[in-house]
């Protein structure tokens, strides 16, 4: 009974990692993940306090609850009948399937991440790389949005900056929850995105079963109160025109709006430029490529290096930052105003008139969404110089075309960024932008486009083409 027995050494290993293990998970982890959640609901407290839209319950609670009140939402399940039945499949693989979809779309959103991590990385990089300015805001109209409506922010999309670019300027008011495209499905990236609150889509799956778990979330997120951030373009401009909106997000956040019965949505255009978009050469070489391609991969080695570049020129001396980013904030567009004042409705999924009323909506709402975006310097200069059609300007010719079309912009509604309120020097800043990038030449006094850079040019002389 008191005999010694002789135990190998691998398997007293192999214990004392078991042991481990289960001293982590039952002392340790609950008390770290109670430390966390904690800070989590400080974090939520605070920005309650300070924010003028408040964060939703729906939005912090835990996302496993999330997915099983997907799962078993009528419609969903409706869907996994109806994919059971035309595929000749289980109805169990059916469940599976869009268990998988909507552990891939529901979000896992954290407060203490998306403030003391997610909005201080979103300052530090676009001041790093921009002199970032808030454009227009009609204040006194933001000001007045209800607390309590579900709150859209419809942006045009000129590059990946945007994300980081309005999270930081909408900070002080809102936490945002983006729409994000399949270029974010990186291991890594993803986990972070979905902290922040973000949620993926696929835009061009013509998935039935994928698509109406998709919306049903964005529909539930929607009606309680989530705050989300859209581009309805669907991606990144490769000409510099804002694109055709694709209109399926906003049919999933309206669908079967009762403006007796349901909390308001308010949609607020944004208007985004930028006096350099660090994916312009990218863009504009990949105007061929069909509308739906991926324009280019996501990669952490990438842009990795493209952030140390930058640190290395700063540390050097000899960073020049890439101009001015702007964002501008619109009138807010109530729904239950606009299908009052338009004596519309919006009608169940089954009704062809749905599809209608939501087509004329979202396109006035983007119409909207054009109108305010910034004129920046380097689109100014730009718009000048294309529409010389490669003929050379001296500066003073430049100025005066300048001026001339600042008083057809000004005189249509636009707005204008003027640096330091001096044209002058707003005229200098653009062309210096052009020039360093050898888009412009100076010979003899005189400054003439490259004609191999044409693109470039009408690329960004065409950010502001729907203003005039």
């Amino acid at each position: 009974m008191f005999e010694l027995m002789t135990i190998p050494v691998w398997l007293v290993a192999v214990g004392g990692v078991f042991a481990a293990v289960g001293l982590l998970d039952r002392i340790f982890a609950p008390s770290v993940r109670w430390f966390f959640r904690r800070k989590a609901n400080r974090a939520i407290d605070e920005l309650n306090t300070r924010l003028h839209l408040r964060i939703q319950p729906f939005k912090t609670t835990r996302r496993q609850a999330l997915i099983d009140r997907l799962l078993f939402d009528p419609e969903v399940i409706n869907a996994v009948e109806q994919e059971a039945e035309e595929k000749n499949i289980p109805r169990d693989v059916a469940l599976k399937r869009a268990e998988r979809y909507a552990r891939e779309i529901v979000p896992a959103f954290n407060a203490y991440a998306y403030t003391a991590i997610g909005t201080r990385i979103s300052r530090w990089i676009t001041t790093f790389v921009y002199r970032v300015r808030l454009g227009y805001a009609d204040d006194e109209t933001l000001s007045k949005i209800d607390p309590e409506a579900s709150v859209v922010f419809v942006m045009n999309h000129r590059s990946n900056m945007d994300y980081l670019l309005v999270t930081y300027l909408a900070s002080a008011s809102a936490t945002l929850s983006y729409a994000v495209g399949e270029w974010a499905r990186v291991w890594g990236l993803q986990s972070i995105v979905r902290l922040m609150g973000a949620y993926f889509i696929r835009r061009d799956s013509g998935n039935q079963l994928y698509r109406r778990v998709l919306a049903r979330y964005v529909h539930m997120a929607t009606r309680e109160g989530v705050t989300q951030a859209v581009f309805p373009e669907g991606g990144l401009s490769r000409d510099g025109l804002l694109r055709e909106p694709r209109f399926g997000l906003f049919s999933y956040m309206v669908a079967g709006f009762n403006e007796h019965k349901d909390r308001d949505v308010v949609f607020v255009p944004v208007g985004l430029n930028y006096d350099r978009v660090i994916e312009d050469r990218v863009l504009t070489t990949a105007r061929e490529k069909k509308i739906g391609q991926r324009t280019f991969e996501f990669g952490i080695r990438k842009s990795a290096a493209f952030v140390w570049n930058l640190v290395v020129l700063r540390l050097k001396g000899r960073l020049y930052r890439y101009g001015y980013a702007c964002a501008s904030f619109g009138e807010p567009v109530s729904l239950k105003t606009w299908l009052q004042t338009n004596k519309r409705r919006v009608f169940e999924a089954s009704s062809p008139e749905r599809f209608a009323t939501i087509e004329s909506f979202g396109t006035d709402l983007m119409n909207k969404v054009g109108t305010v975006v910034p004129v920046l310097p380097t689109a100014l200069v730009a718009t000048v110089f294309e529409e010389q059609k490669g003929e050379p300007l001296t500066e003073l010719a430049l100025k005066a075309k300048c001026y001339q079309l600042m008083e057809e912009l000004e005189a249509g509604g636009a707005h204008i960024h003027i640096p330091r309120m001096d044209r002058d020097y707003a005229i200098g800043a653009g062309l210096r932008m052009l020039t360093l990038r050898n888009l412009v030449r100076e010979e003899e006094g005189q400054y003439v486009p490259e004609r191999r850079d044409k693109t470039l040019i009408s690329y960004y002389a065409n950010s502001i083409r729907q203003l005039r």
